[in-house]
């Protein structure tokens, strides 16, 4: 039976895959006592140590607010630390902690294993195609808000 795949069919599709991914990552997560966002600022530091929290909420697409509130838990739980950013005594540059960087290695871990038993069973065709889409949807939404930002 053959049927009509709509734009909208197209979306909501995406948006259960997206909310299935994301219980997913963070029930796996949850494993090694982190949430997503916890995760996403260890991972992200192990890419760019030393960053400011504004630029590490720019670099999430949260708010400064949120970030300091979860860079607190994360300083609470001895896994990042802050310091005065060089040259900007208002300013604090985020670091990871030697058990910061283990839980951020082994959540990399996880997530790897995660995709690549998920993603990892597409063929190199369509995961090249999957990622032409992606990157078509992504352009439409750029010019559709007037984004210009190369790192998203």
């Amino acid at each position: 039976m053959s049927e009509s795949i709509t734009p909208d069919r197209a979306y909501f599709r995406f948006i259960r895959q997206h909310q299935r991914v994301y219980a997913e990552i963070g029930q796996t997560l949850r494993q090694i006592g982190l949430s997503i966002p916890q995760f996403d600022v260890l991972s992200t530091l192990t890419e760019r140590e030393g960053i400011s929290q504004t630029d590490l909420a720019a670099r999430l697409y949260v708010t400064k607010g949120n970030i300091s509130g979860l860079v607190d838990r994360l300083v609470e739980a001895r896994l990042v630390e802050r310091r005065n950013a060089p040259g900007d005594r208002r300013s604090n540059a985020v670091f990871l902690t030697p058990e910061g960087r283990k839980a951020a290695e082994e959540g990399i871990r996880l997530q790897r294993t995660f995709v690549a038993e998920t993603l990892g069973k597409l063929q190199p065709a369509e995961l090249a195609a999957l990622d032409t889409i992606l990157t078509q949807w992504r352009d439409a939404i750029r010019a559709r808000t007037g984004q210009r930002n190369p790192k998203a």
